[in-house]
């Protein structure tokens, strides 16, 4: 028998002896939500229950292994849970099952991401938007559109003006499309990766006696990480749930971060309502970090408005203060943040166990730089390394044959995105080019089909635009991400305002390079040649870790370094533009520091962002207590003001507010002038 008394404390012994009926597990980050989960568990198996009857479910098959692990653990055995999963996994088997009784034989395919945008891409050709040269977005982006209305249950019209306002115009042509593919896939006897849940939703709500067999079975239902449930997941577990209304979920409303996957942090806010009698428990105490990152962490969620009031505590002995490192520039951050890094290796701690995030993807460029400078390894996570990602190699590519106009490879690059153009025209076209000498592009004579010509007009277009560019590096950039190809960048990624912001970054990177042949040079090798992993021994050495906030989540370094923490970027200035997006990215600050278990470090660049403008701190760092961090300037003194000078300790409801005069530091620099 489990000692449950001696291997929980109160507040998780609280969950697992009295969970029954409808059940709200607040559990705060480090709390140890997954020990109480599988405790819970094994608590029903010894009271009787059966595996059968107990359905839990996760998002990650990582989190549903590792429950299950624990549970065999904690029974002694190599008892199995047969529901035991993640919603696919679940809809997947009770599908196959009933699959018929929907139109589909028990033989049906599942398809995966790439399965799916290639019948999109059907979709596209059947109704001729594949050869118009008018624009229309990718397969990507459409299957983006798709996947995120079906998830939320919201019309398409909806979506589009709320996330996707850009291809507003296209909203009757995008429902046709949805509409096809959805009648391919059954003509097919196939479904998405949505279609399992959709359709698993459709089976109960359509067919009582099915969903009552189940409701029937499943005495206990356990439900993980639910402030990241979308509609369509949150309705099912409500009807699995409906005869014997055992239903606990558990999740920490203020990590719900992931609304542009159609999660609603409401599913969670509600829960009392919708659920009256319903008991709620909160796990507060934090096995993870310090009390000091404790009470900088409390103090950043407090400002939220819509959210279940909790405080962190932690069992840990008080360490260090969290620092905050105020940096003239990107390059000087980066130079810090490494310093920091190798003083932390030289102490004794592992590579592995540090980790710098960030809100975006582009402000990683200048840290990157500065690791391979110093042959120090690490890992990208939530993305590709910068001067890999295609739309960089695009850009690049445009600078290269501007500066070698035989440069075949980066032609085929540039010619294979054009309207009309594949390999055979793409040759000609590079022929004709390597062969015309001084002569500019607009006087080369070409016979090209319709179509290959528009693409080839395009192409044209965007060489004007660099000749009259000043001929910098920087300067031909900024005229590529000026030019046609921001629409081609629109059209094929559904972040493109990340890439373009990529771009930028990579235009401000090349000014520090005078020659343009150098900062080619410089941008190949920084792809080709990559510190070493390997030991002296052979063997594959431990890494630093690099990661945007979102893939940090659930994770946890003993040093973590959170960057780029300046107005404009942190929080990010699109995500304000939506309903509650300020929460939400206080919530992923909140995400982002309680990873830390030892060492908290934060850091912005007063030079910074697009056009390299002079800013200064993000809203969030202007509303924490001073007290609870320690702040220091870089070398470069510029003169600005401490965050102490005019703070009262404001909460900001708005950027709208943040931005007005009144609460905001006046000694910030305001213009280059002040340089």
């Amino acid at each position: 028998m489990i000692n449950y008394k001696e291997e929980l404390n109160a507040e998780q012994l609280r969950v697992v002896e009295q969970g029954n009926g409808a059940c709200l597990v607040l559990a705060g980050a480090g709390s140890g939500k997954t020990r109480t989960i599988t405790y819970r568990v094994a608590y029903l198996l010894e009271q009787g229950v059966l595996p059968k009857e107990i359905l839990l479910v996760t998002f990650t098959n990582k989190a549903a292994r590792e429950m299950m692990e624990r549970v065999q653990q904690l029974m002694g055995s190599e008892l199995h849970l047969p529901w035991a999963g993640t919603f696919h996994h679940i809809a997947y088997k009770i599908l196959r099952r009933y699959a018929v009784v929907l139109g589909y034989e028990s033989n049906f395919t599942i398809l995966d991401a790439e399965d799916s945008r290639d019948v999109i891409k059907l979709c596209l050709k059947e109704k001729g938007l594949d050869k118009k040269a008018k624009r229309f977005p990718s397969a990507r982006v459409v299957q983006g559109i798709i996947s995120f209305t079906r998830n939320a249950s919201r019309p398409i019209e909806e979506v589009l003006d709320d996330h996707y306002p850009q291809w507003l115009q296209h909203g009757d042509t995008l429902s046709r499309i949805a509409q096809a593919y959805a009648q391919r896939k059954k003509d097919a006897n196939a479904m998405d990766f949505d279609d399992m849940l959709v359709r698993l939703f459709e089976l109960f709500a359509l067919n009582p006696k099915v969903k009552d067999v189940f409701a029937q079975q499943f005495k206990y239902v356990l439900v993980d990480e639910y402030q990241d449930t979308n509609a369509i997941q949150s309705a099912i577990v409500e009807l699995c749930s409906s005869v014997h209304k055992n239903i606990l979920v558990v999740g920490d409303d203020a990590q719900s971060i992931y609304s542009f996957r159609a999660a609603n942090i409401e599913h969670i806010l509600a829960f009392e309502k919708h659920y009256p009698q319903a008991q709620i428990f909160r796990l507060e105490t934090n096995y993870r970090s310090t009390p000091n990152i404790l009470d900088f962490a409390n103090d950043v969620i407090a400002k939220n408005v819509n959210q279940y009031q909790k405080e962190l505590r932690s069992v840990m002995d008080v360490f260090v203060k969290p620092r905050l490192r105020v940096c003239a520039e990107q390059s000087e951050e980066a130079a810090f943040i490494v310093d920091e890094i190798e003083e932390l290796q030289e102490e004794g701690m592992p590579l592995h166990q540090i980790a710098v995030l960030f809100r975006a993807a582009f402000h990683s460029q200048a840290l990157e730089m500065e690791l391979v400078k110093r042959d120090i390894p690490y890992e990208y996570r939530g993305g590709i390394r910068f001067f890999e990602r295609a739309h960089i190699k695009d850009v690049l590519a445009y600078v290269r044959v501007f500066v070698n106009k035989t440069d075949t490879i980066a032609w085929s690059r540039i010619l294979n995105m054009q309207v009309g153009i594949g390999p055979v025209t793409a040759r000609k076209i590079i022929k004709a080019v390597q062969s015309s000498g001084e002569t500019s592009l607009s006087n080369i004579e070409l016979s090209l089909p319709m179509r290959a010509t528009i693409g080839w007009q395009e192409v044209v277009q965007n060489w004007g635009l660099m000749e009259m560019s000043d001929k910098s590096a920087a300067g031909l950039i900024r005229a590529i991400a000026d030019s046609r190809y921001q629409e081609y960048v629109m059209e094929q990624y559904p972040d493109y305002r990340d890439r373009l912001q990529d771009i930028e970054q990579l235009a401000t990177f090349s000014e520090k390079v005078k020659d343009i042949s150098q900062f080619l040079a410089e941008a190949t090798m920084q792809e080709q040649f990559r510190p070493s992993t390997l030991t002296e021994n052979g063997k594959e050495d431990e890494k630093l870790v690099l990661s945007t906030i979102h893939q940090a989540k659930g994770l946890e370094w003993q040093a973590v370094f959170v960057m780029h923490m300046s107005q404009g970027q942190f929080p990010n200035e699109r995500a304000l533009k939506q309903t509650k997006g300020l929460e939400e990215e206080r919530r992923l600050f909140y995400v982002a520091v309680t990873r830390a278990k030892k060492h908290l470090y934060l850091s912005y660049p007063i030079v910074a962002g697009f056009k390299m403008m002079l800013g200064g701190p993000s809203m969030f760092l202007q509303e924490i207590d001073q007290e609870l961090f320690t702040e220091e300037r870089g070398g470069n003194d510029f003169g600005y003001a401490d965050l102490s000078d005019d703070i009262d300790g404001v909460t900001y409801e708005s950027v709208e507010e943040w931005q007005s005069p009144k609460p905001r530091p006046t000694s910030f620099l305001k213009s280059i002038d002040d340089l």
